[in-house]
């Protein structure tokens, strides 16, 4: 199955990592090639990649903010969990993972995504079914960052004992009032912080697996920060304790 990636730092993010199966760049008539789309279509020539120009109306029936660039590639290549461990491991360092509880906004799971490669996660978890998957729209939205992760989908709980028995404490970003502010929590241990759904939250059997729960203290009027928010504040406090 084809997807169309579109956007210029997505589509370079692509042609660099190399992980795809590439089949065909598109650039609009007319459009300048220097900058960020001169080395799209370097890096597309040097890999003999064909390379067309069409109108920019083509284009845009796959995004109106294509920025002139779409590139016709193969289907995201997820990893697996074990591959993500043995990452942490050929490093010397402790697991830092990101697993992801049925989030569903493609735009959510985007932010997580960029946060967590910006942040130095090992890799990210998603569920097998009922989430939002790596799109397009997800792809675009991280920026390219998917491109550069090691991202799994697997059974959420069966991966939390897993990466327990890795070294990893399971941290649950949640709102309530037995869990944690972040200074009473390691987070430079090996860790896998878990995010909820957008509206419910962690599932029961998430929480119950997680060793840790964690809330972020506000001082604001807003009571909640959306969970591309929360998590990315999460990620971030995680990164600064860990090195």
């Amino acid at each position: 199955m084809s997807e169309w990636i579109t956007g210029r730092n997505p589509v370079f993010e692509v042609l660099r990592a190399n992980r795809r199966q590439i089949k065909r760049l598109w650039v609009a008539q007319g459009a300048k090639q220097q900058g960020r789309l001169e080395e799209i279509v370097q890096l597309a020539r040097s890999r003999q990649i064909p390379i067309e120009e069409v109108k920019r109306n083509n284009l845009d029936g796959f995004n109106p903010h294509h920025q002139a660039v779409a590139l016709e590639t193969g289907a995201y290549p997820y990893t697996d969990l074990e591959s993500i461990i043995h990452l942490a491991e050929s490093r010397g360092e402790p697991v830092f993972v990101l697993l992801l509880d049925l989030i569903q906004d493609p735009q959510n799971l985007g932010t997580l995504l960029r946060s967590a490669e910006a942040f130095g996660v090992h890799g990210v978890i998603l569920p097998l079914a009922r989430a939002a998957s790596i799109t397009p729209a997800v792809v675009n939205t991280s920026s390219g960052a998917t491109e550069l992760l090691q991202i799994a989908q697997h059974n959420l709980a069966r991966a939390m004992d897993r990466l327990k028995e890795a070294g990893g404490w399971m941290v649950g970003l949640e709102d309530s009032p037995n869990a944690k502010p972040p200074q009473e929590i390691n987070l430079g241990e090996g860790i896998g912080l878990v995010i909820g759904n957008e509206a419910q939250g962690l599932r029961r059997l998430v929480r119950e697996k997680c060793d840790l729960l964690m809330r972020l203290p506000m001082q604001g009027q807003i009571d909640s920060l959306n969970a591309a928010v929360a998590g990315s504040i999460a990620l971030y406090l995680a990164r600064q304790t860990r090195f």
